[in-house]
């Protein structure tokens, strides 16, 4: 179903996070959760490979990367918006939204990602830091994205895994 690989030549965080968007999901054979994403960042950070990710307290999938030291970031096939329209408003609490999006769990060692993945990046956590709206520079950033003061909280995981689908 996947292959263990290295990084694709062309990964390109600005297209693959900011318009093709992620699914983030973490959690285990027994109970995960997934959310659609189009914020976050790759890079390098105290010399690791890590993949950055930020969650808003009242999504479910937040108890879940609470709770796991480790999580996916999983891009989908080509076609798949309906997917990540699903799993970007429906809630786990209230609804399989997984079923309907009709994604098929895959789970290998600490990851659950989709048998409808092309890539997923398998990350254990290494930083955790809620947003502090002190730190807007920029004050539009405060106003046009948190209204209701709803800060994200930031996960660093460092990318221990790539799986790519064969």
């Amino acid at each position: 179903m996947f292959v263990h690989g290295s990084y694709p030549e062309i990964l390109n965080p600005f297209t693959t996070i900011g318009k093709e968007m992620l699914l983030l999901s973490a959690g285990n054979s027994e109970s995960f959760n997934t959310m659609t994403a189009s914020w976050g960042t790759m890079g390098v950070l105290w010399n690791k490979n890590v993949l950055c990710a930020v969650i808003r307290p009242q999504r479910y999938t937040y108890e879940f990367f609470e709770r796991e030291p480790y999580f996916t970031a999983t891009v989908l096939k080509d076609g798949m918006a309906e997917a990540y329209r699903i799993c970007g408003t429906k809630s786990g609490r209230d609804c399989d939204k997984v079923a309907q999006a009709r994604l098929t769990p895959y789970f290998e060692g600490n990851a659950v990602t989709f048998r409808e993945a092309k890539l997923a990046l398998v990350c254990r956590k290494i930083y955790v830091q809620d947003l502090d709206p002190a730190g807007f520079i920029d004050p539009a950033i405060d106003t046009r994205n948190y209204p209701t003061k709803d800060y994200h909280r930031l996960y660093c995981g460092e990318i221990v895994d790539v799986l790519q689908a064969k």
